[in-house]
């Protein structure tokens, strides 16, 4: 059965029920009834608005379907070959950034890790008995050392103090010059050793690097929107793993034609129709424009931001209307959205206008044009210039 809508009583049908009152209650009472009649009296005539129509110049305008995407998106991917070991949850699911999304088997990696570790401990066992040495051939060099000349007690004092001296004198050798190779030889080594340092210290930093690859992280908070793999999965490099969408803010992405580009000059907000139930209008605000056309489709991707609180979801289809830049503009009538009466019983929509000789409103039926912003649109026949439009906030 319809449900009837219930219209607030007129003021002389109220006035009608103040005097019936008025005769069955004492003076006091009787006062405040009228007072308290007379206030809801004044507060539903406030209700009723008497708007008279707008004419503007409009030029034609465009209007582009569009796809509704989250603010940022991005694609995780396998970056080592393995199995899939771990799956933080599944679509709709909300991380923070950081968190840990994806796991790939490591167990080779850490046996790498393992032996890189034991190979950088004896780079560093080398590199400290090499500055021993050296610090050995500073301080006490092998070639004036008494154990490396022949013979022994006073013969070999005898050659250490008489014989090798008469021998650089007469030629025959240089103690310096073997002295200072001797010191030279242990520094190249001490220099050796902490490359190979240097060079066990790169290896355990890359397999630390490809341990970091094996596990994709939340670039930002949001929301799981697909997952494309599952426990147990063999990826290899390049596979995609995972969508991870930031859902808090949302836009509409467009492919606007070359030649309408020059209507969106100096235009900061546009309108967006969504595709849901209610064809919600909104203004979205234009967040970016690609500097170059597309070569094959000769088209400009356009993005445009929407309110928080609109009702879309990522994947939804919307319209944009635009201004044509080569559209003559001549004078229409425009009127607020909240003056059509009946937007949803049927394909021709109404409107109430005052009629002054009669002092009473009249429906008039009315045919509407393009939606000029979120509040006003454009109507084609039905209405005159000198109309007046009687709003009613009750309805």
């Amino acid at each position: 059965m319809k449900r009837l809508k219930k219209n607030p009583p007129s003021g002389r049908l109220m006035l009608i029920i103040v005097g019936l009152l008025l005769g069955l209650m004492q003076p006091g009472q009787a006062e405040q009834a009228v007072y308290g009649l007379q206030g809801r009296i004044q507060q539903q005539a406030g209700n009723v608005r008497h708007v008279p129509v707008q004419i503007m110049e409009i030029g034609g305008a465009a209007t582009l379907g569009g796809t509704v995407i989250p603010f940022q998106e991005v694609t995780l991917a396998a970056q080592l070959p393995g199995r899939v070991e771990y799956i933080a949850g599944v679509e709709g699911d909300w991380y923070k950034s950081g968190t840990e999304l994806v796991r790939i088997d490591d167990d080779d990696l850490l046996a790498q890790q393992r032996s890189a570790f034991a190979e950088l401990e004896n780079a560093h066992l080398a590199m400290r008995n090499a500055g021993v040495q050296y610090n050995r051939e500073l301080w006490a060099p092998q070639s004036r050392s008494i154990s490396r000349i022949p013979g022994m007690g006073m013969p070999a004092l005898f050659d250490q103090v008489f014989t090798r001296n008469f021998g650089n004198m007469a030629g025959y050798g240089n103690s310096d010059v073997d002295r200072y190779s001797d010191l030279y030889a242990q520094g190249t080594q001490l220099n050796q050793s902490r490359s190979r340092v240097t060079q066990a210290q790169s290896r355990l930093d890359e397999i630390a690097a490809r341990l970091r690859d094996s596990r994709a992280v939340a670039p930002f908070d949001g929301v799981i929107a697909r997952k494309l793999v599952e426990i147990g999965d063999t990826v290899q490099p390049g596979q995609h793993l995972m969508v991870f969408s930031n859902l808090e803010y949302l836009q509409v992405k467009i492919d606007v034609p070359s030649r309408l580009m020059q209507g969106l000059m100096g235009i900061e907000f546009v309108t967006v129709r969504l595709d849901d139930a209610d064809k919600t209008l909104t203004m979205g605000r234009i967040a970016q424009k690609y500097p170059i056309a597309d070569p094959e489709r000769y088209t400009v991707t356009v993005k445009i931001d929407l309110k928080k609180d609109v009702p879309a979801r990522p994947g939804m289809y919307a319209e944009v209307i635009i201004p044509e830049p080569d559209a003559r503009k001549r004078k229409q009538i425009v009127i607020p959205g909240n003056a059509i009466a009946n937007k949803r019983r049927g394909s021709m929509p109404a409107v109430y206008v005052w009629n002054e000789e009669k002092q009473r409103k009249e429906r008039r039926y009315v045919r509407l044009g393009t939606q000029v912003d979120s509040e006003r649109i454009t109507v084609l026949s039905g209405l005159d210039e000198n109309d007046m439009l009687v709003i009613d906030d009750w309805r």
